[in-house]
Order: structure tokens, then C-alpha cells, then sequence
């Protein structure tokens, strides 16, 4: 009987097709010019420098606000990352939402903790 159990089971399973779906994430590793419109009418064009190992994400900001590191995730084709920073000795965080559009192309918005908010598009350098 435990044969025969064993025997349908291995029949059952050679007909079943498995798709196992491993998505690796866009790796935005290099250099990116961003255009950042704010909500107030503010405008800016900082630069980012990012290193990614595999999900986790590091790198830096230049740009209108100074030069911060940064830290992030990368997740499939979405991308969170910022910086805290301190403004009239008060601390903020700058966070960006990122779609990946293509291996040099990147929009998304961003926020500031008690600030503006705004939209962007970047470039790869």
C-alpha cells in the first residue's frame, strides 16, 4: 500500500508544474542627477551617488540642503531612501520614493519631515 501511495504521489507530482518567480532587485548602484519640484514652487537639482548590495542601499546626497549620507532599500523595481539632516537646529528626514523605470531612468516623490513635499525624475550619469 505505502508503494502504491508513493508511487501516485510521484505520478501526481511529475504532472504539476511549479513556477517559483525570484525577482532580483534593480540595482541603481552609480551616480544620479535629480530634478526635484516642491508642492511650495521650490525647485532643486541635487546628486546622489548609490551602492547597493542586493537590497540594502547606501551612498550619499549634493545638493541644495548640504551633503548627507544616505541609506535605503531596494526592493523589485521600488526604491525607499533618505537622509537626516538639521535645519535652524532642528532635525529633519528627507525620504524619496523611487519606481525604477529603466536600468537610467528613476521618479518618484519625496518628503521632508515637517516640510515640503514634492515630485522628481532622475537620470543616471
Amino acid at each position: 500500500m505505502k508503494v502504491r501511495l508513493a508511487a501516485a504521489f510521484l505520478a501526481l507530482m511529475s504532472t504539476m508544474v511549479f513556477v517559483v518567480r525570484a525577482t532580483a532587485p534593480a540595482d541603481i548602484s552609480g551616480t544620479w542627477q535629480f530634478s526635484v519640484d516642491l508642492e511650495n514652487g521650490g525647485h532643486g537639482d541635487p546628486t546622489f551617488l548609490f551602492k547597493q548590495d542586493k537590497e540594502t542601499l547606501t551612498g550619499t546626497y549634493d545638493g541644495p540642503l548640504g551633503q548627507y549620507n544616505v541609506t535605503g532599500t531596494v526592493k523589485d523595481n521600488k526604491a525607499v531612501f533618505g537622509f537626516e539632516f538639521t535645519n535652524d537646529d532642528q532635525k529633519h528626514k528627507a525620504t524619496y520614493t523611487a519606481t525604477v523605470e529603466s536600468a537610467t531612468r528613476m521618479t518618484g516623490s519625496m518628503e521632508i519631515t515637517d516640510g515640503p513635499k514634492g515630485k522628481w525624475t532622475a537620470t543616471k550619469k
